[in-house]
């Protein structure tokens, strides 16, 4: 049975699987979410990470190597505050960072969201520049023309417009910027991780 009511090691079990996948590209191991909360038994973390599989905030894809998949946010974070899980590349792919803020308005993107600060100047000519904090809804698929954040080779994360080209197998990386040219990349080594639906600028 389904429910959005998570105990304080559950949400801190999600937050820390959130702050993984956004810093390395896959997901922990049960033995590095045990020692998360400072407990020694992959056992306790199993039953962790299975009350969130109960819940719809994960998924496991049984027989694949650090298979926990995120499905959406945790609807117990702070009223009008988004997860700032780290920062995106927008020049050319680089390993995403983790981080501990949180972002306002959450209720105005939707609980299902994370944040993330954007570096490089790949996606000005879409109004997105070097500083800016791109809200990210979760996705795993994308439409052709959407701004993703893209995993690759599930180790570098980037920001850029998407596009399928060869009847779908190959997938490019568009940047927003003249100078720059499309990333070219095999299906299966991208894999998308959300979806653009706003940004933050702070002017001053």
């Amino acid at each position: 049975m389904r429910t959005n009511i998570l105990t304080d090691n559950q949400r801190t079990v999600l937050e820390f699987i959130q702050r993984y996948v956004t810093s390395h590209g896959f997901a922990p191991k049960l033995q590095e979410i045990a020692e998360s909360i400072g407990i020694n038994s992959r056992g306790v973390a199993h039953r962790y990470v299975q009350a969130l599989v109960d819940a719809g905030f994960v998924a496991i894809d049984k027989g694949r190597h650090r298979g926990i998949r995120l499905l959406r946010g945790d609807p117990q974070q702070r009223e009008n505050t988004l997860p700032l899980l780290g920062k995106i590349a927008a020049g050319k792919p680089i390993e995403a960072i983790p981080g501990e803020d949180e972002i306002n308005l959450a209720e105005f993107f939707g609980k299902n969201n994370f944040a993330v600060r954007v570096q490089g100047d790949s996606m000005i000519d879409a109004g997105i520049f070097d500083g800016d904090v791109a809200v990210i809804k979760f996705r795993e698929t994308a439409n052709d023309g959407d701004i993703v954040v893209a995993l690759i080779d599930e180790q570098e994360a980037t920001l850029k417009r998407f596009k399928r080209i060869q009847q779908g197998r190959y997938i490019q990386l568009i940047p927003e910027n003249a100078s720059m040219e499309p990333m070219t990349y095999e299906a299966s080594r991208v894999r998308i991780q959300g979806v653009l639906v706003g940004q933050l600028r702070k002017y001053t």
